[in-house]
């Protein structure tokens, strides 16, 4: 059905809805979701609907017709449809119906987009600088904007981010006096850890005006400015060597035609026998960068312009090309899932709050993004690694212990 559904009048066009139910139960068998126009009008899937979709113009019956991510997802950020209860709850329920209706692989091919510096700088203003208040309401108290490390299930957020970025630390065997860069530093918190527990000295720098303010700030509230230094600053100009390397939830922004850049920057500042740890999110499909069902289409439209995540098969190699060899790898797609539920959680616990700082739409939007993609890390849409990396050459290769015992000493 086209356009011309919202010229239709309003008998026709709940005939034409009458069928359409028909024929998907027919298909698809029953789900529980149940959509309701503006005149009260009911058509279920399946009964009793755990999901109720609200109907607010005839404009959603069109993105309706041809369901996916994408198109309901506009919807709801357009305020042309809502529903009731919790939007992880909701998720899973469509997810759920749109597996049935297509093909679970059918994902877009790799599609390399164009990148920057004056692009990848407003694609971060774009996604970072809502409001510090705003991230506020949902991250834990460091404002760590990663995949946490969860020891057990039971472990609070805040617990979980502090063991994630030990955890990095320890990895590359932080050491007192060397000098540690943190590429994509967020709002301060690997670099504050890295100069107070282990002694270093640290530039962290970042493209988000807010969070150099917000870092900057907090460094100084520690009184670590001796040891601590946050730069507005891009990655391609740098030029100082560092012992140490991270780069954690940063390096999706790269593009897929730069990986190979951006690694061998990062061997370049990386003297003998230094380390570096990239941690990041990757896609699970060789052939695409997508989430199913289009769920891409939405978050490069509302939420990552311009994102793009490799295979860690293209990934390691991309590093290798690079100089760069790997050391280690650990998937922590598990984790992620975990923490974005902790997201979601406090996300839909602070509602009112979110919606007056960032404004309804915007609320919509990570309100449904951080749902996609609790649903997207637990159901292997997309994962997250940490890789350890060293230069590929005689010297560096003992920069590391035989055995990955170290890391959790």
């Amino acid at each position: 059905m086209n356009r011309l559904v919202t010229a239709l009048p309003g008998f026709v066009l709940e005939n034409r809805l009458e069928f359409l139910f028909a024929t998907w139960r027919k298909k698809l068998g029953e789900h529980p979701i149940a959509v309701e126009l503006w005149n009260g009008k009911r058509f279920a899937l399946g009964e009793p609907p755990r999901l109720l979709l609200r109907i607010n113009s005839r404009r959603a019956l069109e993105r309706l017709m041809r369901p996916s991510l994408a198109s309901l997802g506009t919807a709801y950020v357009e305020g042309e449809l809502d529903f009731e209860g919790h939007m992880r709850d909701a998720f899973h329920t469509i997810a759920g119906f749109l597996s049935s209706l297509y093909q679970p692989n059918q994902r877009r091919k790799l599609r390399k987009t164009l990148h920057t510096r004056q692009l990848d700088s407003a694609s971060i203003e774009h996604h970072y600088d809502v409001s510090n208040d705003f991230y506020r309401l949902w991250l834990d108290e460091n404002m760590v904007y990663s995949c946490a490390y969860f020891r057990s299930a039971d472990d609070s957020l805040e617990q979980a981010q502090v063991q994630k970025i030990n955890h990095i630390l320890n990895k590359i065997q932080l050491r007192p006096g060397e000098r540690l860069l943190d590429i994509g530093c967020g709002w301060g918190a690997l670099v504050l850890q890295a100069a107070r527990k282990y002694g270093a000295r640290c530039v962290g720098i970042t493209l988000s005006q807010q969070q150099f303010e917000e870092a900057s700030r907090r460094v100084q509230v520690a009184g670590l400015q001796d040891r601590c230094e946050i730069r507005l600053q891009d990655y391609r100009d740098v030029t100082e060597e560092f012992d140490k390397i991270t780069s954690v939830g940063m390096f999706e922004h790269v593009g897929l035609n730069h990986l190979r850049d951006y690694f061998r920057k990062i061997y370049a500042l990386l003297p003998d026998g230094g380390i570096a740890l990239n941690h990041g999110i990757t896609s699970t499909d060789p052939d695409s960068e997508e989430s199913p069902y289009g769920g891409g289409d939405f978050i490069h439209r509302y939420v990552f312009p311009n994102g793009e995540l490799p295979h860690i098969g293209l990934l390691l190699k991309e590093m290798s090309a690079a100089g760069l060899e790997t050391a280690d790898v650990e998937n922590l797609r598990r984790h992620y899932a975990r923490t974005l539920e902790h997201w979601t959680d406090r996300f839909e616990n602070n509602a009112a709050q979110l919606r007056r700082i960032a404004g309804d739409k915007r609320y919509r939007v990570w309100r449904a993004y951080l749902a996609g993609c609790a649903y997207g890390f637990a159901n292997q849409w997309i994962s997250l690694y940490q890789i350890v990396a060293c230069k590929a050459d005689k010297q560096s290769a003992y920069a590391l212990p035989m055995t990955r015992d170290y890391m959790y000493s």
